[in-house]
């Protein structure tokens, strides 16, 4: 039997193995600081300080022979080996010189060092480890470990050092390996398993030819870790045709995690069914679904602190506990499966989730969790790479999700905010001084701005002191505020935190501007172009697939979310639904711009949607680009003789804000075979205008007024010129392009299976326009012109022939 060497970095090892206490915001929040740059190059500092007794960045690594079977490695870089002389006497009593070895490890923290008295458990327990490997590898009996805690703000320096044997080292990380040989053994287990069902797996349907060709281009683009683009059309089964070769590829070595990332609910609820369709099938994989904070957490408020949430209080006591137990039993983990453990062990459900993914074979989860900064599963992507596999669902939304992720704002409002919040309390008087500062400093660039949007210069003076009000509200935090105002700070604090982060990343592709009126005024860090701050992210894994029903022009999108867009694949999926069985039209009297609009437009197009829907009874949605226009043409539509509800007719109308309930009730309004016709009035781009499923004859008809043109405003003139000077194609970019996705999506709601037969009808007359055909999938190429003196006559042939 062959061995296996597993390779783990020593610091992954103890913080997973050793890991204790409390879940804590303020705590948790500012460890990720310690690794930080600003740690980096403390670290640098002292070591360079220290002198020629000290080497600095000492690679070690030590294998234990656990069986004939495995073989565990452990590797790492100790920030410093001392060699020193001292004077000592030997067994003979006489005194002479002799060599003392001392293993140091720096760790940078924001946290007064006078409230630090001892090493922290998992800090020492990485000096451990080096000193067991440098002892065994110099066959030394004895060896010094040192920590070092140095202040990132002000440099100050605390050491703790103690002398230890070779031998009680060796006991020591003995009993550490043996515990996380128990994890290693069922992973190496579950592995075998997992891959021999994989190799006795078979693609769940009879292939369609789309499908088959969809299939090969996702497995090629892993083999080659390469990036594609998919334009799959609604109903070709793009996310089987996804996850299947996803799978194999796994199964194959290819790739150690596949990340299933979505922008909507629904579409993860489609990628948990598609993974639970191949397990009934004998599948043997671990699928985890993320659920944000805020909707798996147990309070009824988030407030991840010991004072007011128990589970909160010696989490990571009880976490490898339960985790083990999850991981052992369960091989799809969603949300209630999260939650029944979680309570089982009394544990953090989110955190809990966090740490369960990194046993997953597949995570199916928002976009954040890769893409996002602030957000992303710090666990796989902090510190390293790996063989993840990223397919991302539904891509057309992925441009403005970056763009948001990567922008960040800061307000006088906010800043004046936390500083009454401060007032008259007992905090550090630095602490206003920089908050005054930072307020000043705003007031400044107020003044220098005489428009309502204008790009900004130089914003360095602001940074300089947010920078250090953000160094001093983490000191302030530490040393502990009571609530309320702690729940302010900290809310402030993440929000400079984001940012300077913004600043620091800003480039040519961003661009910074004010908005200013007479009672607010903030200045915003705008990624305009997010595709290199997402090829960063996509670097992190072995290869990505983006596929959308709605990714055109391809050349945007891999232009807009990839930095290799150059060498990016690309494949368009046909439609497998016969073309007969879709009636599209354009109609050439009508309009949406806002030059046109008024009463007598909407009733034009109250009688297109009265013409349509009396070819046959059934049920219809209707999109608009904005609601005002949805309330203007629905009031108008109303009026119409006969066309009022209790007719035969139902309608339904979307709100603004609408919760999970009435979203279902909406929805549930739609069904085959209903005594009443149903019109769903709603909005382009919205809740209803994908990722929801009406098959056969739960819809039969979609009608589109407009061409979904984002409206007209600052932010978007601004990315209109900006892309105007990149490459003259302003108006595509900012408006064209998103407008014409919206509509795509909205119109995908009609023919979803081949039992599907329907209605979609674009009205506006720019449909009819070179500029917007240029935009039509291939299948829409028999797209026809039509008018309200044609409409019903075409209506009524198309209904007649599916007779």
């Amino acid at each position: 039997m062959s061995q296996k060497t597993v390779t783990v970095s020593v610091r992954r090892l103890v913080e997973f193995i050793l890991r204790s206490g409390d879940i804590d915001t303020v705590s948790g929040a500012f460890g990720e600081m310690d690794a930080m740059q600003q740690g980096g190059l403390m670290h640098r500092k002292l070591q360079k300080e220290a002198g020629p007794s000290y080497r600095a960045e000492v690679s070690l690594k030590h294998t234990t022979e656990m069986d004939e079977t495995l073989a565990i490695t452990v590797e790492g870089r100790a920030d410093g080996v001392i060699t020193e002389t001292e004077m000592a006497a030997d067994e003979s009593g006489e005194l002479g010189l002799k060599e003392v070895v001392t293993i140091d490890e720096i760790k940078g923290t924001y946290r007064n060092l006078r409230y630090i008295t001892e090493p922290v458990l998992v800090h020492l327990a990485q000096a451990k480890c080096y000193a067991f490997f440098y002892a065994e590898k110099e066959d030394l009996e004895e060896i010094q470990v040192q920590m070092t805690y140095v202040h990132l703000k002000t440099g100050k320096v605390q050491r703790f050092r103690e002398k230890m044997t070779r031998n009680e080292l060796e006991v020591w990380y003995t009993e550490l390996i043996d515990r996380f040989a128990v994890w290693v053994r069922h992973q190496i287990a579950w592995i075998k398993k997992r891959n021999l069902s994989i190799g006795a797996g078979s693609f769940p349907f009879e292939y369609r030819e789309s499908q088959k060709k969809l299939v090969s281009g996702v497995y090629q683009t892993i083999l080659r870790h390469r990036r594609l683009f998919v334009e799959a059309p609604t109903g070709t089964g793009k996310t089987i045709s996804a996850i299947y070769p996803a799978v194999q590829a796994m199964g194959n070595g290819l790739t150690e995690t596949i990340f299933y990332l979505t922008a909507r609910t629904i579409a993860r609820t489609v990628a948990e069914d598609t993974f639970g369709l191949l397990q009934d099938k004998g599948l043997a994989m671990k699928v985890i679904t993320l659920t944000a904070k805020e909707k798996i957490c147990v309070l009824d408020k988030v407030q991840c602190s010991p004072e007011y949430c128990p589970r909160a209080k010696g989490h990571y006591d009880r976490i490898n506990e339960a985790l083990y137990d999850l991981v052992t039993q369960e091989d799809r983990m969603t949300r209630e499966c999260i939650l029944a453990y979680a309570g089982k062990h009394q544990v953090c459900p989110f955190e809990f989730q966090l740490d369960a993914a990194l046993f997953a074979d597949a995570v199916i989860g928002d976009y954040n969790y890769v893409f996002d900064p602030n957000v992303a599963l710090k666990r796989f992507f902090s510190d390293r790479s790996g063989d993840y596999l990223f397919l991302i669902d539904e891509a057309h939304n992925l441009v403005d999700r970056a763009r948001e992720m990567y922008s960040a704002v800061m307000s006088m409002t906010e800043l004046t905010h936390a500083r009454h919040a401060v007032e008259d309390k007992a905090v550090d008087r630095r602490l206003v001084t920089y908050m005054d500062r930072s307020i000043l400093a705003m007031s400044a660039l107020r003044e220098s701005s005489d428009q309502s949007c204008q790009l900004m210069g130089n914003i360095g003076s602001l940074i300089v002191y947010l920078t250090k009000l953000s160094e001093q509200l983490e000191e302030t935090l530490k040393e502990g505020v009571t609530a309320p105002l702690r729940e302010v700070l900290m809310e402030f604090y993440f929000d400079i935190r984001r940012f300077i982060c913004a600043f620091d990343r800003s480039d040519d592709r961003y661009l910074i501007y004010a908005l200013r009126s007479e009672d607010s005024f903030e200045i915003k860090i705008f990624c305009v172009d997010p595709s290199k701050d997402l090829g960063e992210r996509l670097a992190k894994g072995c290869g990505a697939v983006f596929f959308s029903a709605t990714l055109l022009p391809v050349q945007y999108y891999k232009e807009m979310l990839s930095d290799t867009a150059a060498s990016d694949y690309d494949l368009y999926v046909d439609s497998p639904f016969a073309e007969e069985n879709r009636l599209l039209v354009a109609a050439t009297d009508v309009s949406s711009r806002y030059t046109r609009r008024g009463r007598k437009e909407y009733e034009r197009m109250a009688a297109y949607i009265r013409d349509i829907i009396r070819g046959k009874h059934g049920n219809y949605m209707v999109f608009f680009p904005s609601y005002q226009l949805m309330k203007d043409v629905f009031e108008v539509f109303t009026e119409m003789e006969l066309m009022k509800a209790g007719h035969g007719l139902q309608l339904v109308v979307q709100e603004s804000e609408m919760s999970e309930d009435a979203r279902q009730k909406f929805l549930d309004a739609f069904q085959a075979d209903a005594a009443d016709a149903v019109i769903g009035f709603c909005v382009m781009g919205g809740i209803f205008s994908e990722g929801i499923d009406l098959k056969e004859d739960r819809l039969i008809g979609v009608i589109i007024i407009g061409t979904g043109l984002p409206q007209v405003g600052e932010e978007r003139e601004l990315l209109s010129r900006y892309f105007n000077e990149k490459s003259g194609r302003g108006f595509e970019y900012a408006y064209l392009y998103p407008g014409m996705n919206k509509v795509l999506q909205a119109a995908g709601r009609v023919i979803r299976t081949e039992k599907d037969r329907g209605v979609i009808a674009l009205l506006d007359e720019r449909f009819n326009y070179s500029q917007y055909r240029k935009m039509f999938p291939r299948e829409w190429h028999n797209c026809s012109k039509t008018s309200l003196n044609t409409i019903v006559q075409q209506v009524e042939d198309f209904w007649t022939d599916k007779a």
